[in-house]
């Protein structure tokens, strides 16, 4: 099961980061169909948020059809998305880590690396739409 956590600092709403975290699962194969997400009341006690904001991002995802409420069960993974296969991650993966390990021998350090990581993505999807 997904374990979600937020992140203050990240500059997206508490629910999209849920949403976003769902979806990275799915991608990744971490969660697959029929997979049951945490109850609302589960999130609300591990990050301590409004129930509102899972309500809202377990009906983003069911707007999507990633996922669909059973009443007094749950909420399970209907869908999966493109890409969910580490093998085709693995070549990236691997020159992912190796760039983070010469960041890290740099003296960057994780914030620092995040935020690095972060600006160059949203330049570099910035220059694609140029």
């Amino acid at each position: 099961m997904i374990e979600f956590h937020l992140d203050e600092r990240s500059g997206l709403a508490p629910y999209q980061q849920l949403v976003r975290q769902v979806r990275q699962a799915l991608r990744l194969g971490m969660l697959r169909q029929g997979d049951q997400l945490p109850t609302v009341k589960e999130v609300v006690g591990s990050l301590a948020i409004n129930p509102n904001t899972v309500l809202k991002a377990y009906r983003e995802l069911e707007r999507d059809g990633v996922v669909k409420p059973r009443p007094g069960v749950g909420t399970f993974v209907t869908a999966t998305l493109p890409d969910t296969s580490f093998a085709a991650h693995g070549p990236l993966r691997t020159d992912l880590r190796r760039w983070l390990a010469k960041a890290r021998r740099s003296g960057l350090d994780d914030e620092s690396i995040e935020a690095l990581f972060a600006t160059t993505f949203r330049e570099s999807s910035e220059e694609d739409i140029a």
